[in-house]
């Protein structure tokens, strides 16, 4: 009998002390859900068609810079970006900014007309491609420019697109000494090379295989000039 009322005695003491314990219910923080919302939204904003155009046009307002050099093993290119092709350059100098650019090739080389080059086939180019946004840009044809010998310009997407609408990740210079003309009104030329055309002459005279692709692979980066 002492016994059965011990054993009662220490089930209740035990049973005391875990009701004591028990955590009490985190209180609800709405101005620090907020946060962690807002910082998680700019972590996962893309661009895309409908949101590319208002983007661009309040960035560029901070972003002004318009100079910029391409880095390969074979020497310097530098760039001066039209300003008056407001979103080309924008887009150019945001893709820079988020270091898309680093490491990217030249991934067609046509002797005689051109190099082009950011938009590979890589699944690290597919996975920066990702995590920017899916997105294509308005032709920019009218404002004078035409295809010279060191102008650099930006291709149209090779989906069904009738309208010429620019592939924003990937660009071609002009190395053809007499210029490209045939390209004016269907592409935009948004810069012009001020340094370096021996570069991309040396470049563009590479042996390449049956896609155009340099035998020896041309790794590039992109960096502002200040």
């Amino acid at each position: 009998m002492h016994f059965l009322r011990l054993l009662l005695i220490t089930l209740l003491f035990f049973s005391c002390k875990d009701i004591g314990n028990k955590a009490e219910p985190k209180k609800y923080n709405k101005e620090k859900e907020i946060k962690t919302f807002v910082k998680a939204k700019k972590e996962t904003f893309l661009l895309n068609d409908k949101n590319v155009i208002p983007f661009f046009f309040e960035y560029g307002k901070k972003n002004t810079e318009s100079k910029v050099k391409i880095v390969t093993d074979f020497g310097d290119i530098e760039i001066e970006l039209f300003k008056n092709t407001p979103y080309h350059r924008v887009n150019f100098i945001y893709l820079t900014k988020k270091k898309y650019f680093n490491g990217e090739f030249f991934h067609r080389v046509v002797k005689d007309f051109i190099i082009q080059g950011g938009n590979s086939d890589n699944k690290s180019t597919s996975k920066k491609r990702r995590s920017i946004g899916k997105y294509l840009l308005p032709p920019d044809t009218k404002k004078g420019y035409k295809h010279h010998r060191g102008i650099i310009s930006m291709p149209s997407s090779e989906m069904e697109n009738p309208y010429k609408l620019a592939s924003p990740y990937e660009f071609f210079i002009v190395q053809k000494n007499n210029g490209a003309y045939h390209l004016d009104g269907n592409y935009t030329p948004f810069g012009r090379v001020t340094k370096g055309m021996g570069v991309v002459d040396v470049i563009s005279n590479l042996e390449t295989d049956n896609r155009d692709w340099p035998l020896d692979n041309v790794r590039f980066n992109i960096e502002l000039i200040k």
